[in-house]
């Protein structure tokens, strides 16, 4: 998986009269991990909608290389970005794990292609990835949530995109899947783009952030930048210490109970 240059320039997004997002504008360089992180309803979500071309936007562009996303026929589309969504993705419940993950090398095939000797080993290495090799002949839908978030991880992994596009990927996970996944996503060349709540973990993980709130980004820049008591104060209405955490040189925030001090 080689990575890919994502720009989304000036995108405003809408769902009736209702505006979702407005005039955002992000880069995620080849490689690069990008996190976006702000409250519920920041406008996160619809964002990665409309990377993974599900959301339309109503002005501005999407562009993975330099071409319109949303010109991009499907199966191109298809084999450069692989999205990990809050949902279930739309997966037939009686199918094997092994077989969910299967569906990821669906658009490098022909109609009717089986799989190649290539295939099963992408396939096998998705499952590794998220500690999942020892579910591969359970059915999805016996798997709890944690289980079936770490398949669609593989899946999309097995798709060898050059984007990776993933909302929330750690929820539902304990402590150690969620830190697997995220230093199997921080190896990857693949570019990354991902919304995040945990905020500690972006800080480590991801080389920029993107803070949305009420659909508007309002700060953006490297953890150490982005990540001070005022902006915490300011879009989350918390009060917070941010210090450096002295094994990894991250930022590391604590909350404190009680109102923010007034700007």
């Amino acid at each position: 998986m080689s990575g890919t240059e994502l720009v989304v320039d000036a995108v405003t997004l809408t769902a009736g009269a209702h505006r979702l997002v407005e005039d955002v504008s992000l880069t995620a360089r080849p490689g690069e991990v990008i996190g976006l992180v702000g409250p519920n309803g920041s406008g996160k979500s619809s964002l990665l909608r409309a990377v993974y071309r599900v959301l339309r936007p109503v002005s501005g562009r999407v562009a993975v290389d330099g071409a319109d996303a949303w010109s991009l026929p499907v199966r191109r589309l298809a084999r450069t970005v692989a999205a990990v969504v809050q949902e279930s993705g739309g997966v037939d419940l009686d199918l094997t794990v092994r077989e969910v993950v299967a569906m990821g090398r669906t658009p490098h095939k022909r109609l009717l292609d089986g799989d190649t000797l290539e295939d099963a080993g992408l396939i096998e290495s998705a499952l590794a990835a998220v500690d999942a090799t020892e579910l591969a002949h359970r059915a999805f839908d016996r798997l709890s949530g944690g289980e079936r978030r770490r398949v669609l991880i593989a899946r999309a992994l097995a798709q060898q995109p050059s984007l990776l596009v993933l909302d929330e990927p750690t929820n539902h996970l304990d402590i150690r899947h969620q830190l697997d996944v995220l230093d199997t996503l921080r190896r990857l060349t693949a570019t990354v783009l991902v919304a995040l709540h945990d905020l500690n973990l972006a800080a480590y993980y991801c080389d920029r952030l993107y803070v949305l709130s009420a659909g508007k980004v309002v700060a953006s820049g490297p953890p150490p930048e982005v990540l001070t008591p005022r902006l915490l104060a300011d879009v989350y209405g918390v009060a917070s210490e941010v210090t450096v955490h002295p094994r990894t040189g991250a930022p590391q925030i604590t909350f404190l109970p009680g109102a923010p001090p007034p700007s």
